[in-house]
């Protein structure tokens, strides 16, 4: 028997492995859904009690400031303190005295996915509604809603910026830009394989979740998402997933999806930032990280494997076209210009550069290294499971540019930061600044120019 034939013996051999692993559950699609319909309630009573016990998700903007096309931006420390203690007096505490004491806030801890034992891509009801509206798509899952309200959340649809068309600002013009009308409002501005590339980008393809088979979490047999199903207009939508390359499950992190503007400066992709391109990411993105990882599975469900000389690149092409909002207080070098910047915006470019720490890591005039840093965050606690998710060392994190952080809350790789002033205390613990009221205040005042 040849090589070629054993390959293939052993790919059905694997395939009939998994199927008969799912055959042996004996539950029908109308059962599933039924018994995850049941269990629905108790696991978001479950998040909904997690999320009131650790922030304050009230709707209060910061005042002056908004994102780039105009949605109020949530301002204040939301992480709620444990109790008899102050953030000055916890960032004055060791990181042994911090874990010993049991005092490191619940929303510092990592945040788990919305369901953490199911997992699997979830998309916030704004999505949902526009994509059904216009594709005739549902990205509903019939067994669980995301969990964030949408306050929280970046605006939606975000706009879109050029850096080949900069004098055009938002190109979507207010639209989600969809398979549906892509190419009306794109035929005049890109050239053919940018357009195609952009094409690919809003085509459907099936994943663990949305497919045809019938352990998907989706009521109707459905074409799958598309890559700017979560990050809208190029951008972020929030949507969550846990990262597919951690087992077992309870170790697995939940997913913030990170903004696609800027992608050209940036060099490390994917959950363990082991690709380096974004040629490299789009194809893995399609073998396997779409199906947790699983290349059995994505072979079972429909898997697209993409061509890179004639899509791969294409989709690359207008992904690397994608601008950092405006920023016209900042100059060439990304420094503030004086006669544009309030007092408190440049006293907070003076910490960021100096006694913050911040310029470390986030450099140039990308503010990002484009390096792997390990924040050591578990110093301050002791493990312990927290809604089917372990919170024990989150290991090494990339470096994300800062340029337009303010449109693109929650923060943090899994989004449990929800707005920069918890960002700020935060790393104000972990780096052990030491900043005072007025220099975090500084701080979050400048971060908002960038």
């Amino acid at each position: 028997m040849g090589r070629k034939s054993k390959r293939l013996l052993s790919v059905a051999a694997l395939l009939a492995g998994a199927g008969l692993m799912i055959a042996a559950t004996n539950e029908s699609f109308a059962d599933l859904v039924n018994r995850l319909q049941r269990e629905k309630p108790t696991f978001a009573k479950r998040q909904s009690d997690l999320l009131a016990a650790r922030y304050d998700l009230s709707n209060r903007p910061a005042p002056g400031v908004t994102m780039s096309k105009g949605k109020a931006i949530q301002g204040g420390v939301r992480v709620r303190l444990p109790a008899g203690v102050s953030w000055d007096q916890l960032a004055s505490l060791s990181p042994e005295e911090i874990r010993d004491r049991d005092l490191w806030p619940a929303g510092f801890y990592p945040l788990p996915h919305p369901h953490h034992e199911a997992g699997g891509m979830i998309f916030p009801q704004p999505t949902i509604d526009e994509t059904k509206r216009q594709t005739q798509r549902d990205l509903t899952r019939f067994d669980l809603d995301y969990d964030l309200p949408q306050h929280m959340l970046p605006e939606f649809p975000a706009p879109i910026y050029l850096t080949t068309r900069p004098d055009l600002g938002d190109v979507s013009k207010g639209q989600l830009v969809t398979l549906a009308n892509y190419y009306g409002i794109f035929k005049d501005v890109l050239n053919p394989k940018q357009l195609e590339g952009l094409r690919l980008l809003v085509t459907p393809f099936p994943q663990q979740q949305f497919n045809q088979t019938e352990d998907r979490r989706a009521l109707t047999a459905n074409q799958g998402v598309a890559c700017f199903d979560c990050h809208t207009n190029g951008h972020t939508n929030a949507a969550t997933h846990t990262v597919g390359d951690i087992r077992p499950n309870e170790h697995r992190h939940r997913i913030d999806t990170p903004s696609l503007r800027g992608v050209n400066v940036q060099r490390l992709f994917g959950s363990q930032r082991a690709l380096k391109t974004v040629e490299d990411f789009t194809e893995f993105e399609q073998r396997a990280a779409y199906f947790d990882g699983d290349q059995v599975t994505a072979a079972m469900k429909g898997v697209n494997p993409l061509e890179r000389g004639s899509q791969v690149h294409f989709m690359s092409e207008f992904q690397s076209i994608l601008d950092f909002p405006p920023a016209p207080k900042l100059d060439v070098f990304g420094k503030l210009i004086p006669a544009k910047a309030t007092e408190s915006e440049l006293r907070g470019e003076a910490v960021f550069n100096g006694k913050g720490k911040c310029a470390v890591c986030h450099s140039g005039p990308y503010f990002t290294d484009n390096l792997m840093h390990n924040l050591q965050v578990e110093r301050f606690f002791k493990p312990k499971m927290i809604n089917g998710r372990l919170a024990s060392a989150d290991g090494p994190i990339k470096t994300f540019t800062l340029r337009g952080i303010k449109d693109s809350p929650p923060y943090l790789h899994d989004d449990r930061l929800m707005t920069l002033d918890d960002t700020v205390e935060f790393f104000n613990i972990v780096l052990g600044t030491r900043l005072t009221t007025e220099e975090k205040k500084d701080l979050v005042a400048y971060l908002y120019t960038l």
